[in-house]
């Protein structure tokens, strides 16, 4: 496996943590208005020792008895991708899809040998405006097999973020299908934040930093940045906003904030089978920070700026009125948490409820169970596969296995060695 880590100068993390904010503020346009109501090749890394039983995975037509686990290796799926952001698999296809910066979608089929450009939208992407904006986000439709419907998430030419819907039209996605879900400006080109996924209620959740104005906008859920959102876009022009969220009809904040109070929630993901979502947040001077909240809770308040990780970042802050993240980490460990997923996957039933996440500039992947509000079985990945790169973010394939996706342009694969 190649081991040689290129120091890549557009990323869109690392410097996500290190700038000081602005204090100006920025008004925030939001268009248009909503319509709210109440074969691969193999690349193995040496495998450890195990002492695991023989394992028994039953589904509902079939048990199959597994071997015993004795160690795991990382299969590269692909290499010398241009600044990946994102990789997922669509509802009802075996094919991955690998989100660039720039503004093109590559889609890897599973016996192809590189992937293929099936999307180039990079006129209307702003990804040279600095190291974080670009093409960030992609959600598949939970119908996308029957319906085609994907969205993006990306920084356009004049540095205003946009939600945006997309059509696949007898198997081609369609660049000139957009339409326009969500649209304002951002203080700066900084902590756009840029992950969308559905939930089990089938909203749409899109994870928004404070844009590099944390003084004027983290505790602030009149306005959109800083926030979890949450819209329903299979109902309304061009969305429709759940009843439940919290500050539907309220003047105390705008009417699409799911939960609010984050720094730059550069990826985050969300366990159906649990009902919780995982956000990794980037921290800024001292802490980078896990949260764990229910779909079915709306309302919290993840403390940002008052609080950075479970410590106090603001003088006058008072823990109890936040809600504080399930584990943090000190800068001395790393700088720019990058979130990942809990393993749900068929072919290593010994990870299953294991949250997997990542440092970009430790280089490390580390893991836990959150089990009853407690965080168990911590582990630090290292010995098992190594300083895999500058991890920019996970991903799960079509059966649920763990993607791993590097700024140095690798795709990989977490595999059971039996």
């Amino acid at each position: 496996m190649p081991r040689t880590i290129f120091l890549v100068g557009l990323l869109v993390l690392a410097s996500a943590c290190r700038a000081p904010d602005p204090g100006s503020e920025s008004s925030i346009t939001t268009s248009p208005a909503s319509s709210t109501t109440a074969a691969p090749t193999s690349t193995t890394l040496p495998a450890t020792t195990s002492t695991t039983p023989v394992t028994t995975l039953t589904t509902s037509t079939t048990t199959t008895t597994l071997a015993p686990l004795s160690g795991y290796d990382l299969t590269e799926l692909a290499s010398q991708l241009s600044r990946p952001t994102f990789v997922t698999a669509a509802p009802g296809s075996s094919d991955l899809f690998i989100v660039g910066q720039k503004g093109r979608i590559r889609r890897l089929g599973p016996d192809a040998t590189e992937p293929e450009i099936v999307l180039d939208i990079s006129d209307r992407v702003g990804s040279l405006l600095g190291v974080e904006p670009g093409l960030l986000g992609l959600a598949f439709h939970p119908d996308y097999a029957a319906n085609g419907r994907f969205f993006l998430y990306y920084s356009d030419i004049d540095e205003d973020t946009v939600l945006s819907e997309f059509s696949t039209i007898d198997g081609v996605m369609d660049p000139d299908s957009e339409r326009v879900i969500l649209q304002f400006e951002q203080p700066t080109n900084r902590h756009n934040g840029g992950m969308l996924a559905f939930g089990p209620d089938g909203y749409l959740f899109l994870g928004l930093g404070d844009g590099g104005a944390a003084s004027v906008h983290s505790q602030d859920p009149t306005t959109l940045l800083a926030s979890m959102l949450r819209l329903d876009v299979d109902d309304g022009d061009p969305y429709r906003v759940p009843p439940d969220n919290p500050f539907v009809g309220s003047e105390e904040g705008a009417d699409e904030v799911f939960a609010y109070g984050l720094r730059n929630p550069w990826r985050y993901s969300i366990d159906h089978e649990d009902r919780l979502i995982y956000i990794g947040d980037v921290g800024q001077d001292r802490f980078e920070e896990v949260s764990v909240i229910s779909v079915d809770e709306p309302g919290h308040n993840l403390g940002w700026i008052a609080m950075e990780g479970t410590a106090c970042f603001q003088r006058a802050c008072v823990p109890e009125e936040y809600t504080p993240p399930v584990l943090d980490y000190s800068h001395s460990d790393g700088c720019s948490i990058t979130g990942g997923y809990v393993y749900r996957g068929k072919a290593i039933p010994e990870l299953d409820g294991t949250y997997f996440y990542a440092d970009w500039c430790g280089s490390w992947v580390r893991s836990f169970e959150y089990v009853d509000g407690e965080v168990t079985e911590e582990k630090d990945w290292t010995d098992e596969i190594g300083k895999v790169g500058q991890i920019t973010s996970f991903g799960l394939d079509h059966d649920g296995e763990l993607l791993i996706l590097t700024t140095e342009g690798f795709l990989y694969r977490l595999d059971a060695v039996r």
